[in-house]
């Protein structure tokens, strides 16, 4: 799948703006934090049901409320960098479907946990450390979006009832009270990625940013750019439950793509976000697997192209333990554009080396 990374700055430093993912397209977005109401009380959590002993990692998880009327809460799982939490890049990650639980971006893709796939003879699916986690370089928020996804809840039925622009706007409120509740990370530089369905919805999320950075609202953002059956069995399990802190009684069944509840598609095409999100300056990073049947990477690249960007630096091949890991090519405006060889549609959970390779290189601003 095509993924794409953005980058803003908080408001001490100069104001990025990310720009928009076109369908079907990840991105990662560097925003800087505002400060309004504080989110609910947070969990942490030092042991998981499956993985043995206490998690070499800090994690956190928690509930924000985005919507008073229909009691909607957004449930997120919070991984703080194992490299240098202080200092290193803030990534909120956001799934696809619309409706699909962020548990496949903590425990597929780009988290620090993965399922052990066999053998597997029932009971407790057993979890290990990801050796390819993101989080080596990068603190790591993946959230449950829209509601209803995962854990995430409305008290009220008519809070299911979201589209792409009610949602990224609640992404926003997410975003502002957690902000407040950890104005520590206010000064990282934040990015938003996400997969499949979220390369939507992730450029509306930057632009409502970008506005309320033009607008000084506050907290101030730093934006800087822009097995599963076993995933079934352990989220639904009373002890893993238990250890995330989840409310009782607001979610009956964990169902990975909850795609039963209504849903408005409101974003033909997200190219006009962004045209102005790099226009204006926001570094994005583009990646698709070259074997996406769902999103093939040539698809991406017509998008791309439609910018009309000039060529900065021509197809290459990007390199890896000295093997060939994918092409790259360089556009103005900061865009870059990359493949991952024998990746799939979430090339993370394809090609986890290859991916964590490519998105350090591309955080710590070196060339693929």
């Amino acid at each position: 799948m095509s993924s794409k990374l953005l980058r803003l700055r908080t408001a001490r430093q100069r104001h990025f703006l990310p720009p928009p993912l076109l369908q079907l397209v990840p991105v990662l977005l560097l925003l800087p934090p505002s400060r309004p109401a504080s989110a609910a009380a947070a969990t942490a959590v030092t042991h998981l049901p499956g993985f043995d002993g206490p998690l070499p990692f800090n994690l956190e998880t928690g509930y924000v409320g985005v919507e008073e009327e229909t009691g909607a809460e957004l449930f997120y799982y919070f991984v703080e960098s194992e490299r240098s939490p202080g200092t290193d890049p803030l990534l909120l990650w956001l799934t696809g479907g619309p409706r699909c639980s962020i548990i496949m971006g903590l425990a597929f893709e780009i988290g620090p946990l993965k399922f052990v796939l066999a053998p597997y003879s029932g009971g407790l699916p057993e979890l290990v450390y990801n050796p390819y986690s993101w989080t080596k370089m990068a603190n790591i928020l993946l959230l449950d979006s829209p509601v209803g996804s995962g854990f995430s809840f409305a008290r009220d039925p008519k809070g299911y009832y979201v589209g792409d622009y009610s949602s990224s706007s609640q992404v926003q409120t997410f975003l502002n009270k957690w902000f407040t509740d950890h104005p520590q990370y206010l000064s990282n530089p934040f990015y938003i990625g996400g997969d499949s369905y979220a390369g939507k919805v992730i450029p509306l999320i930057a632009q409502g940013i970008s506005e309320g950075i033009d607008m000084r609202q506050q907290p101030v953002i730093n934006l800087k750019t822009y097995g599963y059956y076993l995933a079934y069995f352990w989220m639904n399990n009373n002890m893993t439950r238990k250890a995330l802190g989840i409310k009782e009684g607001t979610t009956s069944e964990w169902i990975q793509c909850n795609i039963g509840l209504p849903y408005t598609y409101e974003t033909p095409s997200s190219i006009p976000y962004h045209l102005n999100l790099t226009m204006k300056g926001y570094r994005a990073l583009v990646y698709s697997g070259d074997h996406d049947l769902e999103a093939p990477f040539l698809g991406t690249q017509a998008w791309i192209r439609s910018l009309n960007f000039s060529i900065v630096a021509d197809w290459r091949a990007w390199h890896l333990s000295g093997q060939a890991a994918g092409f790259t090519i360089e556009y103005t405006n900061n865009m870059t554009f990359a493949t991952v060889k024998g990746a799939g549609h979430t090339a993370p959970e394809y090609r986890p080396k290859e991916c964590f390779a490519m998105a350090q290189r591309w955080l710590d601003n070196e060339p693929l």
